[in-house]
C-alpha cells in the first residue's frame, strides 16, 4: 500500500524536477573576445603651401579590431565593414592603416585641386578671396557602443566643412552579428508590422525630451511633419534598450540638429522577437 502511494508521488515530484531544470533562464551577456587597435591622424594644409591663405584641416580617430579569436574569415569581413562605413567602398580592400592613409591622401589631392579657383579668384579681386570659401574641414570618428553576447554595436561621428553658411553633423551606427560577420537590421530585432506602433513610441520620447504637449508644438519648434517620422534603420543596442539616430534635416530643422531617442526595453519588449539576439536583463 505505501509503495503504491509512494509511485504517484515519485513521479510528480520528478516531473517537478524536470520542469523546473528546464525553465528558460535569462540570456546573460559576456564581452566578446576582440583585441582593437586605432590610426589617428590630424592634417592641415593652406592653399599654395602658404600659411597666409585658407587651409583645409582633417581629423581622423579610427579605431578597429584586430583579432577575434573565433574566426580570422568573420575577423576580415568586420574590418571591412568599419572601413566602409567610415571612409567609403573603395578602401574596404586595404588594411585598416592604408586605408586611411589612401583616404588622407585623396582629400588632400581633392583639395588642391582648388588651388586654380582661389588664384583665379585671388588675381580677379587683387586681394584674398573670402577665406570661408576655401577653408574646409573634415573630423570622423567612430567608438564602440557595445559589444556582447555576439553582438557588436559602433557609431560613426562626422562632422564636415565645404563652404558656405555652416557644417555638417552626421551620428550613424551599426549592428554586427559576430556570429556571421553581417551586419544586423531592424527586422532581425523587431515582429513583423513594427513600424507604425515603433513610430509612435519614438514620436512619443521625443514630444517628452522636448517638453511638447502635442505635435502641433513639436512641428513648431522646428520638426517637420511628425506623421513622417519613422524607424530609419539608424539606431544601436545595448543592455538596456534601443537607441535611435536622427540626423540633421531627417526630421527637423538644421537648428534643431541631430535627435537621439533612447527606448528602454520596457516598453518595446512587446515588439522585440523572441530569441532576438538581446540579452535582455532578467525582469523584462
Amino acid at each position: 500500500m505505501k509503495n503504491n502511494l509512494y509511485r504517484p508521488l515519485a513521479a510528480i515530484l520528478l516531473t517537478c524536477i524536470w520542469i523546473t531544470g528546464c525553465k528558460t533562464k535569462p540570456k546573460t551577456a559576456s564581452e566578446n573576445n576582440i583585441q582593437w587597435d586605432s590610426v589617428h591622424v590630424e592634417k592641415t594644409y593652406h592653399m599654395q603651401d602658404d600659411p597666409e591663405n585658407p587651409n583645409c584641416n582633417l581629423q581622423i580617430s579610427f579605431v578597429f579590431p584586430v583579432r577575434f579569436d573565433d574566426s580570422k574569415e568573420i575577423l576580415a569581413a568586420v574590418q571591412r565593414h568599419f572601413i566602409r562605413s567610415c571612409m567609403g567602398e573603395p578602401y574596404e580592400n586595404y588594411t585598416p592603416s592604408e586605408a586611411v592613409g589612401k583616404y588622407v591622401e585623396q582629400y588632400l589631392n581633392e583639395y588642391k585641386k582648388l588651388e586654380t579657383d582661389f588664384v583665379a579668384e585671388k588675381e580677379h579681386d587683387h586681394e584674398a578671396p573670402a577665406a570661408s570659401w576655401f577653408s574646409f574641414f573634415e573630423f570622423f570618428s567612430n567608438e564602440i557602443t557595445y559589444n556582447k553576447n555576439d553582438l557588436l554595436c559602433y557609431t560613426v561621428n562626422y562632422e564636415n566643412y565645404t563652404g558656405g553658411a555652416h557644417g555638417s553633423h552626421s551620428h550613424t551606427s551599426y549592428v554586427i552579428d559576430l556570429s556571421t560577420g553581417l551586419p544586423l537590421t531592424e527586422k532581425d530585432f523587431f515582429v513583423d508590422g513594427f513600424q507604425d506602433e515603433l513610430a509612435g513610441i519614438i514620436v512619443r520620447k521625443i514630444a517628452e525630451k522636448n517638453q511638447a504637449r502635442n505635435a502641433e508644438e513639436l512641428e513648431n519648434m522646428g520638426f517637420f511633419s511628425v506623421d513622417e517620422i519613422y524607424p530609419n534603420g539608424n539606431f544601436s543596442v545595448d543592455d538596456a534598450g534601443i537607441t535611435y539616430y536622427f540626423n540633421e534635416y531627417e526630421i527637423a530643422a538644421y537648428v534643431i540638429g541631430s535627435t537621439k531617442v533612447f527606448l528602454p526595453y520596457g516598453e518595446i519588449k512587446h515588439l522585440l522577437r523572441d530569441n532576438n539576439r538581446i540579452a535582455l536583463p532578467t525582469g523584462y
